[in-house]
């Protein structure tokens, strides 16, 4: 059961694990940014997929996490979460999951002529950026998986150290770029996501409360003091 709710979640079948609709298929930006690093060094190595491969799942873990301890309903593909259709304690064993194939394919790295330093570094890399994405918004995924890329296809440490720092840049901006779009609701239907009720800390928010007058703070102050926060 546990991989027909890991192939539900990635869109590749339905709730009844039926083979899913193309249509509905979420995009794998995680991998697409680790096979764009390997490119960029040269590309063909047989490694970048898995690093992509890795990375991707290791992304998803979070995003199962996030949703049950944000109570977020519906997935970024508009379908049930999982927790939604098969509670929380299924989904954290799914998730769970996810983290653990992303470390198996890292380490069948070797079977791609990776050293073991390579699938070691691999391995840390992807570790931190998982603790540091569950810690607080930010492109630390983005830049591990620009730097796995890179590292899996025999990129030097100074060439992989820079593939980092631009996947962290736009890991960043996509993350403003999703701040920015919690404030009118993913397809402009005014529906508050669960990022705004939960009170996370935003871009926009943090932005006013530095910049705004005297009596918009006080006022967004008072909002976020409430207990609870209602869609509106």
């Amino acid at each position: 059961m546990l991989y027909d709710l890991l192939r539900y979640h990635l869109g590749w079948v339905d709730e009844r694990g039926n083979p899913a609709d193309d249509a509905i298929t979420p995009l794998h930006h995680c991998g697409a940014l680790a096979m764009a690093s390997s490119e960029a060094v040269g590309g063909g190595h047989p490694g970048a997929a898995s690093a992509a491969a890795a990375v991707e799942l290791a992304y998803n873990f979070v995003l199962v996490h996030n949703d049950v301890q944000a109570g977020r309903i519906d997935q970024d593909n508009d379908r049930p979460s999982i927790w939604w259709v098969w509670g929380p304690s299924q989904a954290i064993n799914a998730g769970d999951g996810l983290h653990a194939l992303a470390r198996f394919v890292l380490m069948r790295l070797s079977d791609a002529g990776a050293t073991s330093d390579i699938v070691l570094a691999g391995l840390q890399s992807l570790d931190q950026a998982c603790l540091t994405l569950c810690e607080e918004k930010s492109g630390a995924l983005a830049g591990c998986a620009a730097r796995l890329g890179a590292l899996a296809s025999g990129a030097e440490a100074a060439t992989a150290d820079a593939l980092e720092l631009w996947g962290l840049k736009l890991g960043m901006a996509r993350q403003v770029r999703e701040d920015i779009s919690d404030l009118w609701g993913r397809s402009g239907d005014g529906f508050t996501p669960a990022n705004i009720l939960n009170k996370k800390k935003s871009l926009p928010l943090i932005h006013a409360l530095q910049n705004s007058d005297t009596a918009a703070k006080r006022e967004l102050g008072a909002i976020y003091m409430k207990r609870v926060l209602e869609p509106g």
